[in-house]
């Protein structure tokens, strides 16, 4: 391998910024903000959305119906909810 092209590949803290749930993982991702976990100084990495927050990993994911469509389709082929 050459030498000085690949990234840093080290230990951050991934943060969902909607639950506030925090987690230790590997990144090559470069951030600027520090946090202490469980003792260590670690690169935080702040998220929007994660599994902890999806609506489709919670559980709470809805399903959009426009104009009985989906009803017409578990009709036609029998499918039931």
């Amino acid at each position: 391998m050459k030498s000085g092209i690949h990234p840093v590949y080290q230990k951050v803290l991934f943060v969902d910024n909607a639950t506030g749930d925090q987690w230790v993982s590997y990144s090559t991702t470069a951030t600027s903000e520090m946090r202490e976990f469980q003792g260590e100084s670690l690169p935080a990495i702040r998220l929007e959305i994660s599994a902890f927050s999806h609506p489709f990993w919670t559980g709470q994911a809805r399903e959009m119906d426009t104009e009985g469509r989906m009803d017409r389709f578990r009709r036609r082929y029998g499918m039931k909810r």
